[in-house]
């Protein structure tokens, strides 16, 4: 399932006037862009826990981005909750992306993939939720495969 046409329409409206001359968008979608560590997920619970005398449970997710590809570049808008996007947060100019380890996620309902930037060791998790799985294999098929 893809973006509503009314959410497809407010991230085109951002993405717009930022678009290069004669750039265009091949794709939009909503992911959860990077990783959250095991020790802060259990701080969190823990810290929570207390706090509320264990009556409220937490959990920490990576952040939900609304994702523009370009014919040039990689665009993550700030995407809260699935609400109207946001900010510009990231611009990546796609000749220097690369996608490796893709896998699904848990019983098949997710799609996981890492993006990596020409001369970074680490890699940007990117995680394509149950509604938007289906994005995935395409956004991964658009950028070639790290080494």
């Amino acid at each position: 399932m893809a973006i509503s046409a009314r959410r497809e329409r407010q991230l085109l409206e951002a993405a717009t006037p930022l678009l290069l001359p004669d750039e265009r968008v091949e794709m939009t979608s909503l992911a959860a862009v990077g990783t959250v560590s095991v020790k802060k997920q259990v701080l969190t619970a823990a810290v929570v826990g207390i706090l509320s005398a264990g009556t409220v449970m937490a959990t920490v997710r990576p952040r939900p981005m609304y994702l523009v590809l370009t014919d040039q570049r990689v665009l993550f808008f700030d995407g809260p909750n699935g609400g109207k996007p946001g900010k510009l947060l990231v611009n990546f100019p796609r000749p220097y992306l690369s996608t490796g380890r893709t896998k699904k996620g848990f019983l098949g309902l997710t799609y996981l993939t890492h993006l990596t930037l020409e001369g970074q060791e680490q890699s940007l998790k990117v995680l394509f939720p149950v509604q938007h799985r289906k994005d995935g294999p395409k956004f991964v098929a658009a950028l070639p495969m790290t080494r």
